[in-house]
């Protein structure tokens, strides 16, 4: 099997000829370096994109954004006023110091915004799959309804939407879905094969399940038919404890799910989550990018991989990290000696 092959068929609960070990993205590698090609044709590589708009404010809504000193500012114009957000940077990292609404009233005013549908641009994702080839698997990446409110609100104004003012956070996201549905439509249309969807995460962790339902569950999986109306895959990425969550990823439909961490990030048992969802959804992870892959010796990583392929393989399982962002040159060494561990307990 090609690494795409492999991909796909434990996406979709097949047994490939061996279980994938797939890192999510370049991390900090280069991928024209030594290494960045290395790991491109050793490992079984994840790669997203993003398109280009923003699918939920449309493109008939007036927001600028402008550059002063160390800060970034968006301004939101709404018929009832603007609203502000703002973004500080430092010499190593930046951060939202100030969000856009505070209150159900600014969600009134955001949603009371003239809207248009974004021209979907499908460039560089047809463009990345042709260069990636049957090395590897893209996706689009595009959070949820719920990820576009919460990145509204500050994690405190978000949590007190909820207990204050529930009915308009639903609407709130109702609004958020429906344009995301046309949204996710017309990439299916424009052939994209398969969407990582995110954004459970923030209710997951902060609100809990019931809010999990109503927020996360019901509207996703709305995203998730639309996907598969057009036979494509639905890959879904949800941080922190999620072992209370199982049956209610079960009811949003999805393919896959990432990360699955273990303790002490998550409370994942990745034997117990093959024996309760492992049969409808393909696992994928639970290596730790940071924390375990970018600072354990290879001798320890390739015990842990060792370990998770016996619980959760050979079917509908996936040897990877966290889907986290920047992880280092040790990691993706460590990334290359799973798959070659892979491929050689399947031989």
């Amino acid at each position: 099997m090609t690494s795409r092959q492999r991909l796909l068929c434990a996406l979709r609960r097949g047994t490939p000829d061996r279980v994938p070990g797939a890192p999510f993205g370049m991390g900090t590698i280069d991928p024209e370096s030594e290494l960045g090609q290395q790991l491109i044709e050793c490992t079984d590589i994840f790669l997203d994109v993003y398109c280009e708009g923003d699918a939920v404010l449309g493109r008939a809504a007036r927001v600028h954004t402008e550059t002063e000193g160390d800060q970034t500012i968006t301004v939101y114009e709404t018929p009832q006023g603007p609203l502000q957000s703002v973004r500080r940077r430092t010499a190593i990292t930046s951060a939202q110091v100030k969000f856009a609404c505070q209150s159900a009233e600014d969600a009134d005013k955001i949603l009371a915004m003239p809207y248009e549908p974004v021209q979907v641009d499908t460039h560089k994702y047809h463009y990345r799959s042709e260069k990636l080839g049957e090395k590897g698997l893209v996706m689009v990446s595009s959070g949820d309804g719920v990820n576009w409110v919460a990145e509204m609100f500050s994690p405190q104004d978000f949590c007190l939407l909820w207990a204050d003012a529930p009915q308009k956070m639903i609407e709130f996201v109702e609004v958020a879905t429906e344009r995301l549905c046309y949204y996710y439509r017309q990439l299916c249309e424009a052939g994209v094969k398969a969407l990582r969807i995110y954004g459970g995460e923030y209710v997951s962790v902060q609100l809990g399940p019931q809010a999990y339902q109503q927020l996360v569950v019901e509207p996703d999986r709305r995203l998730v038919d639309i996907i598969h109306e057009y036979d494509g895959i639905t890959y879904f990425h949800n941080h922190g404890p999620m072992t209370r969550y199982y049956d209610q990823l079960l009811q949003i439909g999805i393919d896959a799910i990432d990360p699955l961490e273990a303790p002490p990030w998550g409370d994942c048992d990745i034997a117990e989550a093959k024996q309760r969802i492992g049969h409808r959804i393909c696992l994928v992870g639970n290596l730790d990018d940071m924390e375990v892959l970018s600072k354990l010796p290879t001798e320890t990583v390739l015990q842990m991989g060792r370990e998770l392929i016996n619980k959760a393989g050979p079917d509908g399982f996936i040897l990877g990290g966290t889907a986290a962002g920047p992880y280092t040159e040790l990691a993706a060494r460590n990334f290359i000696a799973l798959a070659e561990l892979s491929a050689q307990m399947a031989g």
